[in-house]
């Protein structure tokens, strides 16, 4: 039930983040999700792809700093409260979020919320144990 999500570093100047998306759409990688974090001197990009593996050896041959990592990917109803249920469970269980970031599914219904755990698989136990949806990779990576 856990997602990767590749991280690159990358400078905080202009056209960094197109030359990314670039090179990753002549190779065929579609974004399926991304958050951006950025300081005065670089950024951290976090990006769910469809092809994970190729992404983060095209990305390292052309020169970019780049981590693989696990997160978890949980579907939620896009309605109010929704967020503060799930954050609520892991509050009880004790679980820190280390970050986290969103986007809505095509069809509307449904938000998925992307999460950085410092404990991942008490996270994912807790998730399911309360009924959360929590999303295999393969899914996320289609979507």
């Amino acid at each position: 039930m856990k997602v990767e999500q590749i991280s690159i570093f990358i400078e905080n100047k202009s056209g960094r983040l197109a030359e990314i998306t670039r090179i990753l759409g002549e190779v065929g990688i579609n974004i399926r999700a991304l958050s951006l974090a950025d300081t005065s001197d670089f950024g951290i990009l976090r990006l769910i792809v469809n092809d994970v593996e190729t992404a983060n050896k095209v990305l390292k041959d052309k020169g970019f700093t780049v981590n693989k990592t696990e997160v978890v990917a949980v579907e939620v109803p896009d309605r109010p409260g929704g967020l503060g249920a799930i954050l609520r469970t892991l509050d009880t269980e004790q679980i820190n979020v280390e970050y986290m970031y969103a986007f809505v599914e095509r069809c509307g219904g449904n938000a998925v919320i992307i999460f950085r755990f410092d404990e991942t698989d008490k996270a994912i136990h807790a998730l399911k144990a309360n009924n959360f949806s929590v999303l295999a990779g393969e899914r996320l990576y289609s979507m």
